[in-house]
């Protein structure tokens, strides 16, 4: 039996004692010393507190300048990440969220903010999971546990032409990580338009012992008609034209099933559960906003995908000829969308390179 050594608690194990140490990291604790909160004397909130004086929300958040890179949380020793909350102003495509662990100098997460938080298309939508949740206005939190034995280093970067505004903060805590804990991935990719007959790449590259716990996706439909016949494809650990995993159809994959329609209305049915969702349907608005989004996600937190030293996952992007609809003569139409996705996965180190994160133009959510 291993020893509870405060990584993380469950209601099962809720009453039991650690010796980890809590630590919170935010404005007002830059380096999340113990005793070393609430103790700015000039900050963003400093010409409001003008008439308290110290320890009155002096410093709640930081300012980012257009082209500059803001460090989160730099933090030594051994530990894990257990939340983390944030709340930029800006474009969220346009707000780079990096994390490095054990003086790495690939990071092991590279995501625009709001694909991390499964909101692809820069607009709110209510987001409530176990280990996201997405709440009103533009609160972006995160509950994976994200062990790390040396050090752990958080960044944002402003590429916008804005300065962005960020109140944030990262719990941690200070404690032993077993030997048999994983470093926390995330990676983002974006095709648009899709070739033609290609199967989307969700991930590829991945090298090491690990297993896989989720995707978010943001798809953009380029044409009329439903669009979510593709089968999803884990290949694991040397397999090679064929997978070892094939699912039966996007919405499948995403716990849903025919077309996320509603019975009685016939619309897509937006959902939220502890797993999975499509929580965002951004529908035309018979003017500038022409096309169809949709906003997913699969979380693999009862059911992770394991591999040993390899994985590359695909998806297909296959929708129905003629009328767009299933008919008992139809024939599959490949489609040419605007996808993208977040790959969230667990793995040894080292990282290996991600590809090169795309520049600004191709990010951009037009």
């Amino acid at each position: 039996m291993s020893t509870f050594n405060g990584l993380g608690l469950n209601l099962g194990n809720l009453s039991r004692l650690s010796a980890a140490q809590t630590r919170s990291i935010s404005a007002e604790n830059f380096t999340g010393a113990k005793g070393g909160g609430g103790m700015a004397t000039e900050g963003n909130g400093a010409v409001y507190a003008r008439d308290l004086g110290r320890g009155w929300k002096i410093s709640p958040s930081v300012s980012i300048k257009a082209g500059d890179t803001f460090t989160v949380a730099d933090i030594a020793g051994s530990g894990a990440i257990q939340q983390i909350w944030l709340t930029p102003s800006g474009p969220w495509r346009y707000s780079i969220l990096r994390i490095y662990w054990d003086g790495q100098e690939q990071p092991s997460v590279e995501c625009p903010l709001g694909d991390f938080f499964a909101m692809p298309w820069g607009r709110y939508a209510p987001l409530v999971s176990l280990p996201v949740c997405v709440n009103p206005g533009r609160a972006f939190n995160c509950y994976w546990e994200m062990p790390f034995r040396q050090h752990c280093r958080i960044t944002l970067t402003n590429i916008g032409d804005e300065v962005m505004h960020l109140y944030y903060q990262v719990n941690y805590t200070l404690t032993d990580v077993p030997a048999d804990c994983a470093y926390f991935h995330a990676q983002f990719r974006r095709t648009n338009p899709l070739p033609y007959k290609q199967d989307y790449t969700i991930l590829d590259g991945v090298r090491g012992h690990g297993h896989y716990v989720g995707t978010a996706m943001g798809w953009g439909v380029n044409n009329s008609g439903w669009w979510g016949e593709g089968e999803i494809k884990f290949f694991l650990d040397g397999d090679g034209e064929w997978p070892t995993i094939c699912g039966t159809g996007t919405e499948d994959y995403f716990c849903g099933s025919y077309n996320f329609e509603h019975p009685v209305t016939h619309q897509y049915q937006e959902f939220c559960t502890p797993y999975s969702g499509l929580h965002q349907v951004l529908r035309p608005d018979s003017l500038y906003r022409s096309q169809m989004r949709f906003a997913m996600y699969r979380w693999h937190v009862m059911d992770p995908v394991r591999f040993t030293s390899d994985l590359r996952i695909t998806n297909q992007a296959l929708g129905w000829r003629n009328d767009g609809a299933w008919r008992p003569d139809g024939r599959y139409l490949p489609l040419q969308d605007d996808i993208c996705s977040v790959a969230y996965w667990y793995q040894t180190l080292p990282t290996a390179p991600f590809p090169a994160l795309p520049n600004r133009d191709y990010l951009e959510v037009i």
